[in-house]
């Protein structure tokens, strides 16, 4: 793999894990487009995700660090942040790691990762036009994640084991319909994304260390993950932001056209 692919790689990610448009998809749709198909190239999809993850521990240094001394001094407020995270992180874990080989041989392709853009960009759609009619706005705060709402998310994070799904749409979604906000429902999903990055990465990582080097090379693999870094930590900024504004809406547009222009592709062959 080239110094550019990987950068190119890496803007890629950045740019799509914590948006409702699936990191995972993109990378699969921009890796076949360019000729990157190999088992090393797959995995380099994933590890690369270490970036993204490091932007959310910067970006909430803050919040992580108090919610660390909380835990220290058994903060109820902490604990209750911690257990909830643990709560969703289960439910994709346990799934994710008996259907990993399955999904992987059968799902890392155009024609799958274009059906759940599809999906996904309906029901995005429809969530946002039924809570428009119904004037919700939902609860703001982290310390509205109770432990039930967190077993929806965490049951809705597994349908972003489906590539082109996305982790934030479907983690998003079902926090709106747990009676959260948009923005609520957003930050959570990021600061779920530390353990369920953080383990999908590291078990990757290992597994496919030799196709990582072999076909990837270490330094490609350092600028992609340096690259998504940067790039992901802007877009957490603005992404919020966007959201205390706006909804989901457009990016289920967006999703539909991007399908619509990989089925129109593979029937061009």
């Amino acid at each position: 793999m080239s110094l550019l692919v990987a950068i190119l790689l890496g803007i890629v990610e950045g740019l799509t894990e914590y948006l409702p448009v699936s990191s995972t998809g993109h990378l699969i749709l921009v890796s076949q487009f360019l000729g990157e198909t190999s088992e090393g190239a797959k995995a380099f999809d994933i590890v690369i995700q270490l970036g993204a993850i490091l932007a959310v521990v910067v970006h909430y240094h803050r919040l992580l660090g108090a919610r660390v001394a909380g835990l220290l001094r058994r903060d109820v407020a902490s604990v209750r942040l911690v257990a909830a995270l643990l709560v969703a992180f289960a439910p994709a874990a346990a799934v994710g790691f008996l259907l990993h080989k399955t999904i992987k041989a059968h799902l890392f392709g155009p024609l799958p990762v274009a059906f759940a853009l599809f999906a996904g960009g309906v029901l995005m759609i429809v969530v946002e036009r039924v809570r428009a009619k119904r004037n919700e706005h939902g609860l703001v705060g982290l310390e509205h994640v109770t432990p039930g709402r967190a077993l929806v998310i965490g049951l809705g994070q597994c349908f972003s084991l489906w590539p082109g799904s996305s982790r934030s749409m479907c983690t998003i979604v079902a926090g709106q319909a747990t009676g959260l906000s948009t923005a609520t429902s957003a930050e959570f999903s990021f600061l779920l994304a530390l353990p369920t990055l953080g383990a999908a990465t590291v078990y990757e990582g290992l597994k496919a260390r030799e196709e990582l080097a072999s076909s990837v090379g270490g330094a490609q693999l350092w600028v992609g993950m340096l690259v998504s870094f940067f790039v992901a930590w802007g877009v957490i900024a603005v992404f919020i932001r966007y959201l205390q504004r706006r909804g989901l809406e457009p990016f289920g547009y967006y999703r539909i056209a991007l399908s619509a222009l990989v089925f129109w592709l593979a029937l061009k062959g």
